[in-house]
């Protein structure tokens, strides 16, 4: 069968391609056609158009792109024609990718949506799209069974991907000093700089982690560099601060980190999920964030602290993301505090919650299933 899939950023890819995955152990044959990332290349198939050319944050900057997002939307919508597929996966994106399911649905086609928008968040008019013109919706989250129930919509829960992402591209056997050595480190312990995948992400959070270098002077700091930014969009913020770099090892980086210093997203979670305590960390432009203070109705930004439904880790936003804060929280996790203890104990129930490895391969094998039905 023909696969069309659309993901629109960093972490889309890394499911997309997981799914991918799930599916060809169910249909050998599968031919896919997307908008995606070196990930799901590396599943086969042909990429339309990469998401570092679509991955715009914020309103603001939304606004300012607008031009090039009308483009983005024009050129999907005339390949999903031409390439009639059997069903068109659209991967979280959710301003993209709700255009991108009326779109097809009124085109004919099936639609399926997987890794729900977060419309319990914000946006909750988007329940209403959703509903319309998606024909099955997956879910990665267990408290939001209940919320799209409440909607009459019957989403489908398989478990968490984050679980097996990090399975899959882990290597469980390399030491810290073979994570040094790979990448000319000293032989201290690390903390871990996490700061997004997108430009504007780093704009406003890696200057504000950067200034706890100076005050860890027995640690060594290492960013996660994004695979879609190159280091002159780092170093414009580095400039002359004792900090390494380490690209396409995040998975790794956590597990060799005390402690993590995240910006608000998935590796949130995925800090969690690899036992390294975490302080998240989230500042933005003045406009974006006080418009996302006016429409965002949910406690907690963070992953963790959202399907535990309390605060389990810290959430440094805006003004309140300085020095003297985040030094204070970050000191509390160190080897040796009962916060840090506390965190631990409280990700091993996070585990249990979002359910065990396969979910990519089980959510594969229920949309192959539902199109054969």
């Amino acid at each position: 069968m023909k696969y069309y899939i659309v993901a629109g950023e960093a972490s889309g890819d890394l499911h997309a391609s997981n799914l991918m995955l799930g599916i060809k152990k169910k249909d050998p044959n599968a031919d896919f056609r997307f908008f995606g990332g070196d990930l799901m290349m590396a599943q086969g198939g042909t990429l339309v158009k990469h998401y570092r050319d679509m991955a715009f944050m914020g309103f603001l900057e939304v606004l300012m792109n607008i031009r090039s997002i009308s483009k983005n939307l024009k050129a999907c919508k005339e390949d999903i024609i031409a390439y009639k597929p059997d069903v068109v996966i659209l991967v979280d994106y959710p301003g993209f990718n709700l255009r991108i399911a009326r779109f097809s649905k009124e085109a004919g086609l099936k639609v399926f949506y997987y890794i729900a928008p977060k419309v319990w968040a914000w946006n909750e008019s988007r329940v209403k799209i959703i509903k319309r013109y998606v024909d099955q919706l997956f879910i990665i989250f267990p408290f939001e069974i209940e919320y799209f129930r409440k909607h009459s919509i019957e989403p489908i829960f398989e478990g968490n991907p984050s679980i097996d992402a990090i399975n899959l591209k882990l290597n469980k056997d390399q030491s810290f000093n073979d994570f040094t050595k790979l990448n000319n480190l000293s032989e201290k312990p690390i903390i871990a700089l996490v700061a997004g995948s997108r430009k504007q992400e780093i704009k406003y959070n890696l200057p504000e982690m950067l200034k706890m270098v100076e005050r860890f002077p027995e640690y060594q700091f290492v960013i996660a560099g994004a695979p879609s930014l190159n280091l002159n969009v780092y170093q414009q913020y580095i400039k002359d601060t004792p900090v390494s770099i380490a690209y396409h090892q995040t998975y790794q980086l956590f597990k060799h980190s005390t402690l993590a210093l995240v910006t608000s997203g998935t590796a949130t979670l995925e800090s969690a999920l690899l036992d390294t305590p975490e302080v998240v960390c989230y500042k933005g432009g003045f406009l974006s964030m006080l418009i996302a203070w006016i429409v965002i109705k949910v406690k907690y930004i963070s992953l963790v602290n959202l399907n535990m439904n309390r605060e389990v880790v810290t959430e440094l936003k805006q003004y309140d993301l300085n020095s003297t804060r985040l030094y204070k929280e970050a000191s509390a996790l160190l080897p040796g505090n009962p916060k840090r203890d506390e965190m631990l104990k409280d990700f091993a129930k996070l585990k249990e919650i979002l359910g065990g490895e396969g979910a990519s391969e089980r959510v594969g094998a229920r949309v192959v299933s539902l199109l054969t039905s």
